[in-house]
């Protein structure tokens, strides 16, 4: 079993930054792809970045491709996604997902199978 809880959302002006984190708990974390997604008023939820268990391999959608990194600290059971160049579109509940399979598909398509409660990301023009 794995808990996951988002944290360091805000609201913040167009063209700042935000570090989200995604705190686990569960021994079995460290094994665990983990992707980021978000869901704007209205809209899907759709998928941002995701990171591989070893935290080597990264994948990015190309709305935040060279503006967001996500990266993982295995001692901390923790994976962050620092976010630059916020912008307006990019306002939303933001929601870290834990994957026990990487590379058996695309990463916005593993099989998330544990999700935290999502933080919010409010960006102010």
């Amino acid at each position: 079993q794995v808990q996951l809880v988002e944290s360091g959302g805000g609201l913040v002006q167009a063209g700042g930054s935000l570090r989200l984190s995604c705190a686990a708990s569960g021994r079995t974390f460290s094994s665990y792809a983990v992707g980021w997604f978000r869901q704007a008023p209205g809209k899907e939820r759709e998928f941002v970045a995701a990171i591989d268990w070893t935290g080597t391999s990264t994948y990015y959608a190309d709305s935040v491709k060279g503006r967001f990194t996500i990266s993982r600290v295995g001692v901390l059971n923790t994976v962050y996604l620092q976010m630059n160049g916020l912008k307006p579109e990019d306002a939303a509940v933001y929601y870290c997902a834990a994957a026990a399979a990487w590379g058996t598909s695309a990463p916005p398509l593993l099989p998330y199978d544990y999700w935290g409660q999502g933080t919010q990301v409010t960006v102010s023009s």
